[in-house]
């Protein structure tokens, strides 16, 4: 999942380097806070990591769901520009998110992948894991509406 995804003539490669730089480019500043960083890629999927941060925590050490949704939907956008091969405006359309258990005191491994990508909509799910212990936390599917 690191490797380079070559597109057409006129579009750039997707590379780990462009994927991270997309997120101090194309995302608001409050995103950027998140820390999130790329970890692998291949058509239609992108991993990023979520590093613990007490900030985007309550108490107990227990990050947010408004801080893992977030992280969802941005992996998501990423996820979307390997399957184009490259950046298109979208918009969220619908994120649903499940809640499977608390993250605490570890960083999340947050792996999206695109499941159907049509001419206006791209279907995809979104999964969040403990990285320390590989457990699940989180499930979610999203819709994008690509203008």
């Amino acid at each position: 999942m690191t490797s380079a995804l070559h597109t057409p003539d006129t579009a750039p490669a997707v590379t780990t380097d462009t994927l991270q730089s997309a997120l101090s480019d194309w995302f608001a500043p409050w995103v950027q806070a998140l820390g999130l960083r790329v970890q692998g890629f291949g058509p239609g999927e992108v991993t990023l990591r979520l590093p613990q941060n007490p900030e985007l925590s309550r108490i107990g050490g227990m990050v947010c769901g408004q801080a893992l949704m977030a992280a969802a939907d941005t992996a998501m956008v990423l996820a979307i520009v390997t399957q184009l091969g490259n950046q298109r405006p979208m918009t969220t359309v619908q994120l649903n998110t499940s809640f499977l258990k608390p993250l605490a005191n570890q960083d999340a491994l947050v792996t999206a992948r695109v499941i159907r990508a049509g001419k206006s909509l791209v279907f995809g799910e979104i999964d969040i894991v403990a990285a320390g212990d590989g457990k699940s936390v989180c499930r979610a599917s999203t819709t994008y509406a690509l203008l």
